[in-house]
């Protein structure tokens, strides 16, 4: 049975491989999409409530509670007025890639110390400098950790898109479903959709991992050469 299903996905990626191929670039395009744009606005947005930090509770509320929407109630609320197709998808994209983006970049800035931040005034800075040249690039490995959250959580929201008529790998799902014996189909778009995550997921953790500043000084340490006392 296992072989059977096996074979059969295997043909059925061999003869649909040109159809899968642009699903899957349209599939990973709505989710970065909507994420860069969730970027645009978010990460500023986190930066001002980090400064502001009265302001931070109500934003970050306001970003929780559109998550706990459903994503289907969602895409059916912004589909009465936006109508069907792939902007409805990257507008619901962009609004679940709020919170991560939001939360992070507010977290990754105030956990910047205190003292770093005191010796860049005490040398001159204004505060933007100190924005530029400190907070952000230290806090560049959590802001990162936020989008890769996103982009996850994108994919996921993008595959239901295939509801409101978005073409995404969930369209081979929603076959599959249909269909008497579909768990080849189910199989078929799953299996991508899971690969986009997991490739995203590691290969953001690896960068995330290599801006973190604490690998940095690590890496720097075992890179100098240790002396010998006789």
């Amino acid at each position: 049975m296992e072989g059977n299903l096996l074979q059969q996905l295997v043909e059925y990626y061999s003869v649909n491989y040109g159809y899968l191929w642009d699903l899957f670039l349209k599939h990973l395009l709505m989710s970065v999409y909507g994420v860069l744009f969730a970027s645009i606005v978010g990460i500023p947005i986190g930066i001002v409530i980090a400064r502001y930090s009265k302001f931070s509770g109500l934003i970050i509320t306001i970003a929780n509670i559109i998550q706990t929407v459903p994503v289907i109630a969602m895409l059916a609320i912004l589909m009465l007025v936006m109508g069907l197709g792939t902007t409805t998808v990257v507008v619901t994209v962009f609004l679940y890639a709020l919170l991560p983006i939001i939360k992070n970049t507010y977290t990754g800035i105030m956990g910047v110390d205190v003292n770093i931040k005191d010796a860049g005034k005490g040398m001159g800075m204004t505060r933007n400098q100190v924005l530029r040249m400190i907070e952000l690039p230290l806090s560049l490995s959590v802001i990162l950790g936020g989008l890769r959250i996103a982009l996850v959580v994108a994919i996921g929201v993008v595959a239901v898109g295939s509801f409101i008529g978005a073409p995404t790998l969930g369209d081979i799902v929603i076959r599959g479903t249909n269909a008497t014996d579909g768990t080849t189909f189910i199989l078929a778009g799953a299996i991508p959709i899971a690969l986009i995550a997991i490739l995203i997921d590691v290969g953001l953790r690896l960068l995330e991992k290599r801006l973190d500043p604490a690998h940095r000084a690590e890496k720097r340490s075992k890179q100098q050469p240790q002396t010998i006392n006789e």
